[in-house]
């Protein structure tokens, strides 16, 4: 009867729209409307970076759930604190990208250098982290490395001074020169003997002209200097050791003997300098090299080794060599260590190649002086590049030294020694027109 009554009193409130009180539930709100999230960070081809920032997150939403995947291990090389950003590594044969880092280059320095183990061999793979730059003594913060090679503006200077037999080796050697090149290469040709004569400006490697320019570049050499004393013009009839009609002597008008024989001229420097001066005409993105092939003998040129060393060195040209002759037999070079003042230089070609980062090559036989034409230019090729922006005031004239250093043991780095400073690497590294 009781349980008729409350099923009666419900039917009624529910009738009258009310609900009893302990029919009541809660019933949730709908999620109110989030406002759309930023895209923070996001790069079009490269999507969101691996944290998300702060600033995308709702402050009612909960932060991301962290992951369980282990991180990769990280080695003692890539956490060095003094190693800095990683340098620009162009992509393998975008050799361009070197001149367009920055729009202006007001202190970029390049640095091509070779590394050779114990053995003389060279050494490949290694890496920015393997190399540290010094100027001054203050290590620069590499701004590029690559391997890639360059295109080549070879100045070739070929020596006409050197006694027959030598020069009869290197006329018979100039025919494998032209094929040490490559397609993309360009060569001019100087020779000298008293003074330095440019056989052709710089021409295709693979040309026909060039061929030819080398053919004609070839000499009989220069005779050896011998004065016989005893011989019959070498004095008259002598008493008690002087000559008896003066007039009819070598020197005339003289009663004594002497001897005035003539000094030879190797105008080595003047011929380095005019080959120098003309790969500065070399376009951007080129090695610039003076490639000499000669005995090393200096004496009678007009031009200065320092001026010319410091020409070099402001322009960016490299010296390389193939040492013929008499200086090319081992042992024969100590006695240029001591030279003599006003006296001609025996060997002064390793002198060019230390201070500009170049090498020699010395060979004896034909057969070796032919295989040292591949040898240089491969060496020329595989070399190392490294640049960075100097910490220097850009143009003060002062020569600033350089030193490359690789960390690992039993190596030898070959680099230039240092540079002069120029205006010339002031300019845009590309056109006006396509910035």
């Amino acid at each position: 009867m009781v349980r008729h009554i409350v099923l009666a009193g419900a039917l009624a409130f529910l009738m009258q729209g009310q609900v009893p009180q302990q029919a009541q539930t809660a019933i949730p709100d709908g999620p109110r409307p989030q406002a759309a999230l930023p895209l923070l960070g996001v790069t079009p081809g490269k999507g969101t970076p691996a944290v998300p920032s702060t600033a995308s997150i709702d402050a009612g939403q909960p932060n991301a759930p962290g992951t369980s995947l282990p991180q990769a291990p990280t080695t003692a090389q890539s956490t060095r604190p003094d190693d800095g950003p990683p340098p620009e590594q162009p992509t393998a044969g975008d050799v361009a990208k070197v001149f367009t880092l920055a729009r202006v280059q007001v202190n970029f320095v390049e640095v091509p250098f070779t590394v050779k183990d114990s053995k003389g061999q060279l050494v490949p793979g290694l890496s920015w982290r393997d190399v540290r730059v010094y100027e001054n003594g203050y290590r620069q913060q590499m701004r590029l490395f690559t391997v890639d090679p360059f295109p080549l503006s070879i100045a070739v200077v070929i020596d006409q001074s050197m006694t027959p037999d030598t020069m009869t080796k290197v006329n018979n050697a100039l025919g494998a020169l032209q094929g040490a090149f490559s397609a993309y290469d360009e060569v001019a040709v100087f020779t000298y003997n008293n003074g330095p004569k440019q056989e052709t400006d710089f021409t295709a490697a693979q040309s026909a002209r060039l061929g030819a320019v080398l053919e004609r570049s070839k000499a009989k050499g220069r005779d050896a200097l011998y004065y016989d004393p005893t011989g019959p013009l070498g004095q008259t009839t002598n008493i008690n050791g002087k000559q008896f009609d003066p007039n009819t002597s070598p020197v005339r008008n003289q009663n004594g003997i002497t001897l005035n024989v003539p000094k030879e001229v190797h105008t080595l420097n003047d011929a380095i300098l005019a080959a120098a001066v003309s790969t500065t005409k070399a376009g951007q993105g080129r090695r610039r090299i003076v490639y000499v092939i000669s005995d090393g003998k200096e004496y009678g040129s007009t031009a200065k080794f320092k001026d010319v060393v410091k020409y070099l060195q402001t322009n960016k040209i490299a010296v390389y060599s193939t040492l013929v002759g008499d200086s090319a037999i081992p042992g024969m070079g100590f006695l240029d260590r001591i030279h003599l003042p006003l006296t001609m230089r025996d060997n002064i070609l390793p002198l060019y190649a230390a201070e500009t980062g170049g090498q020699i090559d010395a060979e004896f036989r034909q057969k070796g002086i032919e295989q040292s034409f591949a040898r240089i230019t491969e060496e020329v090729r595989t070399q190392y590049t490294v640049g960075y922006y100097s910490h220097e005031p850009f143009i003060d004239g002062k020569y600033r030294g350089i030193e490359v250093k690789v960390l690992r043991p039993n190596l030898t780095v070959i680099a230039k020694k240092g540079y002069f400073p120029t205006a010339a690497d002031s300019r845009p590294s590309v056109a006006p027109a396509q910035q």
